[in-house]
């Protein structure tokens, strides 16, 4: 399956995991907002440290303006394959398109070295 329209980069799957292990710490010692729209206004209001953008969400037009919103206020953001286990790494029952870390707790370390990592890959894309 080829990848939705607005995925500008492909995550390393080595990655992956940590960007879930990442979001799971900050839920117990920091603070995550989940969902689009709670992603969206933290965007807006600049206090997003990393944004996990989920790659299969339908309709895609759900989350397509989170990668434009992310270059236009320069915050980070990340592509993860599956929602449901956004949702699951967020402690929730459901899927979540979006999620982003606004306070990172213990996670700050992890969060530092995959923005690090996705650095180049958010530079080509221009």
């Amino acid at each position: 399956m080829s990848k939705p329209y607005y995925v500008k980069f492909e995550t390393p799957r080595d990655l992956v995991n940590a960007i879930y292990e990442a979001v799971r710490l900050a839920k117990q010692s920091g603070k995550v907002r989940k969902g689009t729209n709670e992603t969206t206004k933290a965007i807006e209001r600049g206090t997003s440290k990393l944004v996990v953008i989920a790659e299969d969400v339908e309709p895609p037009e759900v989350v397509a303006h989170l990668p434009i919103l992310c270059e236009e206020r320069d915050a980070s953001y990340v592509f993860v394959p599956s929602k449901q286990q956004l949702g699951a790494a967020l402690g929730i029952d459901v899927g979540s398109a979006a999620a982003t870390i606004v306070d990172s707790g213990e996670a700050q370390s992890i969060i530092e070295q995959v923005v690090t990592s996705i650095a180049p890959a958010m530079k080509k894309k221009d």
